[in-house]
């Protein structure tokens, strides 16, 4: 008799997906930030409603395991979200938005934000960052040597 057709005895596979890693940094948030973070929830609780019972259909029963997932992650960061109201500084701080020319010539502005606001290669970038570590404590005027180009803070602002 062939094995092929043989169920084995053992564990099921877990059709869970892994959980989202969570950062060991402090959670600084915006209010911005903490707006979104809320308004996240919000929406992925309403939509995990929509799939009750959708332990039938391994699609539905996978997406829900997703928003689930993804559900707990937003709450836990909202559970240690440390919300900063930036004071007006003359220096770049968390929550400055930055204006920066590089030494080609090119502007380009910056909000310093937490890691969730944070958009890939957008104008809102962690705090977490090199280059924002790198950022700090300059004042408009000062000069940042970085990767082989040199950057001057043109203006330091807290909207």
């Amino acid at each position: 008799m062939s094995r092929a057709f043989v169920k084995e005895d053992g564990p099921e596979p877990d059709e869970n997906p892994p959980e989202r890693p969570l950062s060991a940094l402090p959670n600084y948030v915006t209010r911005r930030g903490l707006r979104l973070l809320e308004e996240l929830e919000a929406r992925l609780g309403l939509e995990l409603s929509a799939y009750a019972g959708a332990q039938a259909d391994p699609e539905r029963r996978k997406r829900k395991r997703l928003l689930e997932r993804d559900l707990r992650y937003v709450r836990a960061r909202l559970e240690t979200a440390i919300p900063v109201d930036a004071a007006p500084q003359d220096e770049i701080r968390f929550g400055a938005r930055v204006e920066l020319r590089g030494s080609g010539g090119g502007t380009r502005a910056l909000r310093i934000v937490g890691e969730d606001e944070a958009e890939e290669g957008g104008e809102f970038a962690p705090w977490s960052g090199p280059f924002v570590q790198a950022l700090f404590g300059l004042k408009t005027g000062a000069t940042l040597a970085w990767n082989g180009e040199s950057w001057t803070v043109l203006s330091v602002g807290y909207p």
